[in-house]
């Protein structure tokens, strides 16, 4: 962070999100930049963004996958593993390639967080073979072997609503209370959203192609026409409509949040009524400092929350600070006890290697 001066503070509060999606995008942006009183040319842009994705300050540059909307289904699942035993389950529930990510989370009992993610195939190509598995099927005999092989019992968690996903973290500096940062997502080619669900083999190459992001390059949309032997054209068009369209959740830089001063990773779970839940979801999820919100199923005996949401903070007092926040929003709407919360910190990283974008966009190509 110390070496972070103002424009490269500017430059990521800007840019979270809304990024041009035009064949010289350095140039409007710089623009808007100059525009909020961030002198910076179109040339320094591209040097800075390179500069900070080789420091680490970015995991990427470009345009975020929504991997859901692409195909295939994700669930969170919470287990136990036994203190002792700790290090060989979680070795167990890594080699599974279907666990994406896998934490260690303060709890008296259910210690182990990952997530499954399986690829859902297009009705075309399912109708074409007989095994009659659906990706629901493949999740639960993902958890019956990780279940047989630790001699655990999984619990699964799968999204039942969305409320809210969009992480950005705003550091002190220009820009920082400019809510959502400087939005230039309407420039571009016009599009229309198009009414299937399955992609079409060219854009599944697309998909593939910047599933990690663009090239930090000063023309990166060309650079991936030229890739994929594409009109750079097209690849604007098939971009800005796929933003358009929820298969991409924004274009931007997108910051590494501990190398930003994030280190609170809490997630808040809640145990709230039923009747009220899907009033306090989109009140919570207007939180800038909310990342994700879900509703999601609860376990009779084992787990009594139904509605999580994820908060980070750049210290302990600022993470207590925001948890608080989102409890008295709850207070507005039902008695909030002690008993009705709770808040689980990862304290290890158990394996992050991100969902497999290229096996889901193979599977619902037609």
């Amino acid at each position: 962070m110390t070496d972070l001066d103002a424009v490269d503070r500017g430059i990521l509060n800007a840019y979270q999100g809304g990024f041009p999606v035009v064949a010289d995008p350095y140039e409007p942006a710089a623009a808007a930049l100059r525009d909020h009183d961030v002198d910076v040319t179109a040339e320094a842009l591209h040097e800075r963004l390179v500069a900070l994705d080789d420091a680490g300050v970015l995991t990427r540059f470009g345009a975020l996958i929504n991997a859901e909307a692409i195909g295939g289904t994700a669930t969170l699942v919470a287990m136990h593993a036994p203190e002792e035993r700790f290090d060989e389950v979680a070795e167990q529930v890594n080699d599974h390639t279907e666990v994406a990510h896998n934490y260690e989370r303060e709890h008296p009992h259910l210690n182990m967080w990952f997530v499954v993610s399986v690829a859902e195939e297009s009705e075309a190509q399912s109708a074409s073979k007989a095994s009659g598995v659906t990706e629901s099927d493949r999740v639960a005999e993902v958890l019956a072997e990780i279940e047989d092989e630790t001699g655990q019992e999984t619990y699964n968690l799968p999204k039942q609503r969305e409320f809210h996903v969009g992480a950005k973290f705003p550091v002190e500096g220009p820009l920082e209370d400019v809510d959502g940062g400087i939005d230039l997502s309407g420039l571009g080619p016009e599009v229309d959203p198009v009414d299937r669900d399955s992609l079409t083999p060219r854009e599944r190459d697309l998909v593939v192609e910047i599933q990690g992001g663009l090239p930090t390059t000063r023309t990166p949309y060309q650079d991936v026409a030229d890739a994929l032997d594409e009109d750079v054209e097209w690849v604007l068009e098939t971009v800005k409509r796929f933003d358009t369209e929820g298969k991409v959740r924004r274009v931007g830089v997108i910051p590494n949040h501990y190398s930003l001063g994030y280190s609170e990773n809490g997630m808040t779970v809640w145990n709230v009524p039923d009747d009220v839940v899907d009033e306090v979801g989109p009140e919570v999820a207007a939180f800038d400092f909310v990342t994700h919100c879900y509703r999601r199923p609860r376990h009779e005996g084992v787990w009594p929350y139904n509605f999580f949401a994820m908060t980070h903070g750049r210290s302990e007092a600022e993470s207590d600070r925001r948890v608080e926040e989102v409890r008295a929003k709850m207070a507005e709407h039902w008695d909030v006890t002690d008993e009705d919360w709770d808040t689980l910190f990862s304290t290890g990283i158990l394996k992050k290697t991100g969902i497999r974008i290229e096996e889901r966009a193979d599977a619902n190509t037609a």
